[in-house]
């Protein structure tokens, strides 16, 4: 699992940034590491004018092998909290969207009441 890291120009990126994120994510996901191409982490802080943090924001897309891509967000009032929330939001997304996917394979095909042939009662 390949993890991109951008940021916009409010955030000082540094490399105990990228450590942080990484570990971050790949707790999260660490289940799902093999059927996870790439996320692409995106940071940014809308308020960095203003004394008063609180719109830090963290967004994550993950690339799941053969499947469309699934994105999530979060937003709050430090980055680590951003990161530690858009990483929980897409374990769940994950977890929900394969579960899903995997639940339609291995559901039999539900035959009609009308199509069932009795041979029993000729």
């Amino acid at each position: 699992m390949q993890i991109n890291i951008n940021t916009d120009t409010t955030i000082e990126r540094h490399s105990g940034l990228d450590d942080h994120v990484n570990s971050v994510v790949e707790a999260a996901l660490h289940r799902f590491a093999e059927q996870i191409s790439r996320v692409e982490v995106h940071l940014s802080d809308n308020n960095s004018q203003k004394s008063a943090d609180g719109d830090n924001r963290c967004m994550l897309e993950a690339r799941i092998t053969g499947y469309q891509p699934i994105a999530v967000s979060s937003h709050a009032a430090t980055l680590h909290q951003a990161i530690a929330g858009a990483a929980e939001k897409l374990k769940r997304a994950i977890d929900s969207a394969l579960g899903r996917l995997e639940s339609k394979r291995h559901t039999p095909a539900i035959v009609p009441e009308a199509a069932v042939v009795d041979d029993s009662e000729e």
